[in-house]
């Protein structure tokens, strides 16, 4: 078959798999160890040892806040007024709050409502949309900062959600975690307009709803694993299907914020689609898993190391790769001007080359 041919059959073939999702707001500096807390807030004593959810909820709730926006929009029938609702998770006591980039998008007011029943104005101190985390500032100290674990949840363990979903303020729902490294592309975010792809998110069957973004995925020790981003609605056949960014990504991301108001992405300069075991083995080939290079952008990064349209990228450094969102996952971990090894198939060939990885143009 010309390998041209195969690569634009392949892509069509990976690109039928189609699932709607919509996000989940709803309309109506010092070291990093020092920003949040060390240790998660202790379950109130009321609790039963027996209620592993209530215990999580007691310790989670009081660093959990609900995000009120306001923005103004001009219109074709002219200038409009909109509300929103969503979540947000403390970060540092002194002020500082995760939330979702779409929560706060365009917003010309944000005021956030705590559990202790206060209220405050925040302003938007950045907001990344390609990872979809924003940070806001409040102007209080001694706010009661959540404790935020940055490894991976085991598959199956429990999970406890809580957000402001419909403006329900401190809602808690609860499940387990369902799987991990999954991927959302833009086609199917619905209300969150995400590009490129939500990737390496966790994914859980606690309740998520419109207005919980931004609110916190919890485990069983009151520790943050994610911040809710989306779920995919009833009306798709999907039943509890839900998605958050993990810990670290969202530390990650925060922490640039906070420090330059910017994120600087690591760009390779290449489109991707995703290769699974059925597609190779329709189309014969040597793997069946990877990212397939369906373009490569004259003078990028990946152009210059000399990759190429057709290739299959099968790991970055010491990490597998099995899918895009695999790549663009643990390039996350890397900054502008660092240099990686990609592990390439290339026909019936292995390759490797060295990628210095440029700045994403705005």
């Amino acid at each position: 078959m010309n390998p041209r041919f195969r690569a634009y059959s392949l892509l069509a073939v990976v690109a039928l798999a189609a699932v709607l999702l919509v996000g989940c707001s709803e309309e109506k500096p010092g070291p990093r160890e020092e920003n949040v807390a060390q240790a998660p807030a202790q379950a109130s004593q009321r609790v039963p040892g027996d209620e592993p959810v209530a215990q999580v909820a007691s310790q989670i709730e009081p660093s959990v806040v609900q995000v009120n926006v306001e923005a103004i929009q001009t219109t074709p029938f002219g200038t409009q007024r909109g509300e929103g609702v969503g979540s947000g998770v403390i970060y540092r006591e002194d002020g500082y709050i995760i939330t979702n980039n779409h929560v706060v998008e365009g917003a010309n007011e944000v005021n956030i409502a705590f559990a202790d029943g206060t209220t405050a104005r925040a302003k938007v101190v950045g907001h990344d949309p390609r990872t979809e985390i924003a940070v806001v500032r409040v102007n209080r100290d001694d706010l009661p900062a959540a404790s935020f674990n940055q490894e991976d949840p085991l598959i199956g363990q429990l999970a406890v959600a809580v957000g402001s979903p419909s403006g329900f303020e401190s809602t808690v729902t609860s499940g387990v975690i369902s799987g991990l490294n999954r991927e959302v592309s833009p086609q199917l975010t619905g209300g969150v307009d995400q590009d490129p792809s939500l990737v390496d998110l966790i994914q859980t069957d606690a309740a998520i709803s419109p207005g919980s973004s931004g609110g916190a995925l919890a485990n069983r020790d009151g520790e943050v694993v994610g911040i809710n981003v989306a779920y995919l609605p009833p009306e798709t056949g999907a039943e509890s299907i839900g998605f958050a960014i993990p810990a670290r990504t969202a530390i990650t991301v925060a922490d640039q914020l906070i420090e330059t108001g910017e994120v600087l992405s690591p760009y390779l300069g290449v489109a991707l689609a995703d290769l699974n075991p059925a597609t190779a083995e329709q189309f014969g080939l040597e793997v069946d898993s990877g990212a397939i290079v369906t373009e490569v952008g004259p003078g990028t990064p990946a152009d210059e190391a000399g990759l190429r349209r057709e290739d299959i990228i099968v790991g970055l450094d010491d990490t597998p790769i099995e899918s895009s969102g695999d790549l663009l996952g643990a390039l996350r971990d890397y900054q502008p001007g660092d240099t990686v090894q990609l592990k390439i198939v290339r026909g019936d060939d292995e390759r490797t080359f060295d990628v210095t990885l440029d700045e994403r143009p705005q």
